[in-house]
């Protein structure tokens, strides 16, 4: 990566002539600053003043990295997270990835040239690299190597309670139903917790997961059905997961809840996918929203952090599938 010196040697200016086009302070002859641009353009290079004008908050804007504006989960914490900034004094800058690596990298790259004050980012790609460590950062579910604080909910007590609620409303065999992300992320927690919960109360039980994204829904949910034909309670990783094997087992015959109960995680019931009305594993996520916010707003500032995570807890929401 480019520095300022390769730029002033480039240029053939000195580095605090280069800091000065920069900034746009002081005198610079227009021929020197015409030179220094181009210096600036050819290396590609961004100025380690931008890191400098996040620490000082000279930007009232917030970036927010989404994978889909779409899903209703990713809605409400986007309404929330702009209520507590506007709050704040700061405007939110929506970024929607849809997923997509190369667009998340575009949007990073964008970020850092733009002096944003901050970023809360959800992200489930391996785009470790490109995360700068000198931008204001709080990621939701996703762990990095950098001190990057994590917001989440509790997905383990999630999925133990998950278990438990199935096992109630008379489920003899439940299964896990969910997707593998390419990177770690909180939300594989949901797993771990019900499993947990079904060995230690002697639950028989299954775990059925496919690569994320699933490529064709259609056989991801009619291989469930055929592999496991037995199941009679399912557990789903999203509600958006829950709600689509529901349709998929109606059309194969199968009555919800009388032959399977179901149960999701995240709380979008109000979602008109919805019928029947969906038990769930309701995610914080209003609080969720406004802890991120607070957190990072603290970390523009410059306060240090105590926590690398921040697990917030989760509660059950009966429906009509249990």
């Amino acid at each position: 990566m480019a520095s300022i010196k390769d730029v002033a040697n480039l240029a053939g200016v000195a580095v605090g002539t280069v800091s000065r086009v920069i900034n746009n302070a002081g005198a610079v002859k227009p021929a020197t600053r015409d030179k220094v641009k181009a210096a600036i353009e050819q290396l590609n290079y961004v100025p380690d003043e931008v890191a400098r004008n996040f620490k000082m908050q000279k930007s009232k804007m917030v970036a927010l990295m989404l994978p889909s504006i779409w899903n209703p989960f990713f809605s409400e914490l986007a309404y929330y997270i702009e209520d507590e900034l506007d709050r704040s004094g700061f405007k939110l800058m929506l970024c929607n990835s849809g997923g997509k690596p190369e667009k998340e990298l575009y949007y990073f790259d964008m970020l850092k040239q733009n002096k944003v004050a901050g970023i809360v980012g959800i992200t489930y790609n391996d785009i470790e690299s490109s995360v700068s460590a000198g931008i204001p950062m709080i990621s939701i579910d996703r762990h990095f190597s950098k001190q990057i604080t994590c917001v989440t909910s509790d997905n383990f007590e999630g999925g133990r309670i998950a278990l438990r609620k199935l096992v109630q409303a008379g489920s003899k065999k439940p299964a896990f139903l969910g997707n593998v992300p390419s990177m770690y992320s909180e939300t594989l927690r949901r797993k771990d917790g019900f499993v947990h919960e079904a060995q230690a109360l002697g639950i028989p039980y299954a775990v059925y997961e496919e690569p994320d994204a699933i490529k064709n829904e259609d056989e991801y949910y009619s291989n469930f059905l055929r592999r496991h034909p037995d199941i009679d309670g399912v557990f789903a990783i999203t509600d958006m997961t829950a709600a689509r094997y529901i349709e998929t087992a109606k059309e194969a015959g199968i009555r919800v809840p009388e032959d399977v109960k179901v149960i999701g995680y995240d709380g979008i019931q109000d979602h008109p996918y919805f019928h029947p009305v969906l038990s769930t594993i309701r995610q914080p996520v209003e609080e969720m929203a406004r802890t991120a916010v607070k957190l990072l707003l603290g970390k523009v500032e410059g306060e240090a952090l105590e926590q690398e995570v921040f697990c917030i807890p989760v509660t059950y929401r009966a429906g009509e599938t249990t």
